[in-house]
């Protein structure tokens, strides 16, 4: 990415806590009584081994019959197991392809989530389709969606393609392809129309919204929801636009190191939204999405106290409060 000016990126991705609980797998046992025993079957990453199978969650998985044994990705997947439950975040196609056909063999087999499903959020322009057809506007609030252009090619055309779709700046850019990696969060911050052309396709520009400078993450697994507060962005008045040009770096404004849970807010801000509101928006996006596990990525627009904007959705979210096991066992 070519830069005009930089921010540095001063949010060290912190350790993932535990994610799930024994209870979230309730909806697919039934009960969270020690018998039958349940099989996990994991195919992550080694970092993702390291920050999800934590002490604590392994503790409360086999007090409730609950265990986890990993997959061995070079051995056929058909002669590993028997598993009542496969986990799974590995973007590889191969591994995909393997996941679907031993689905097909084994349609008892529960699979966190069908790579089919996954799909939708590996692109930007698609993740957020489904919730631009939502209609929640009176369901104790209002969910959007902010203004976006997709833009694939030819960095010198982004000021006039911005410009015919009549977006307003700053402008976030995102990269349009989530990979897992790194760099698939790399957020910038566009001031000025002449500095679009810095920019590097393929990205997403979505219309900046003043919220407060909090953002709110919502985990979804299965019929269970947290929502946790982060320190996010802070807002752009009229002098930061007047006085900035060029595109920033910005940092990685969601993870556990920007936990604003403890902070003092202005409660108009800190305020949650509206658990019904979640829960039907959950259920929405469980069966448009085809997923259980999940998170949303949600702000509220500052000035306003139910207008909601979802900005981003990610599989296999990183990291639910650090109690959330414990509750919910």
């Amino acid at each position: 990415m070519r830069l005009h000016a930089e921010v540095r990126d001063e949010m060290e991705e912190s350790e993932e806590g535990a994610v799930m609980s024994s209870a979230a797998l309730s909806p697919i046992i039934g009960a969270a009584a020690p018998a039958p025993r349940l099989v996990v079957g994991y195919a992550l990453t080694k970092k993702k081994v390291k920050s999800f199978l934590q002490p604590k969650l392994l503790l409360l998985a086999r007090k409730n019959g609950i265990s986890f044994v990993s997959i061995d990705e070079s051995l056929p997947l058909s002669e590993q197991g028997p598993f009542d439950v496969i986990l799974h975040k590995i973007t590889r196609k191969e591994w995909q392809q393997v996941l679907e056909d031993y689905h097909e063999e084994h349609p008892e087999v529960t699979v966190l989530d069908p790579p089919n499903a996954i799909k939708h959020l590996n692109n930007r322009q698609s993740m957020l389709e489904e919730v631009a057809d939502l209609n929640l506007s009176n369901f104790y609030g209002e969910v959007c969606t902010p203004r976006q252009l997709v833009i694939t090619e030819d960095p010198s055309s982004i000021p006039t393609a911005v410009a015919m779709a009549g977006l307003t700046l700053p402008l976030v850019a995102k990269p349009l392809v989530v990979d897992g990696t790194s760099k698939g969060h790399e957020l910038y911050l566009a001031y000025d129309e002449a500095s679009l052309s810095m920019l590097d396709p393929p990205l997403v520009l979505q219309e900046f919204i003043n919220h407060g400078g909090i953002l709110f993450k919502v985990y979804i697994i299965g019929e269970t929801i947290q929502v946790v507060r982060r320190f996010s962005l802070p807002d752009v008045n009229t002098y930061d636009l007047l006085n900035n040009v060029g595109v920033y770096r910005l940092p990685r404004v969601s993870c556990a190191a920007a936990s604003a849970e403890d902070a003092d807010l202005d409660p108009l801000i800190a305020e949650l939204p509206p658990r019904p509101l979640l829960e039907k928006l959950g259920r929405e996006l469980r069966g448009r999405l085809g997923l259980r596990l999940f998170n949303i990525d949600m702000i509220r627009e500052l000035g306003t106290k139910d207008r909601y904007y979802i900005i981003d959705i990610n599989y296999f979210p990183e990291l639910v409060g650090p109690n959330f096991c414990a509750s919910q066992v």
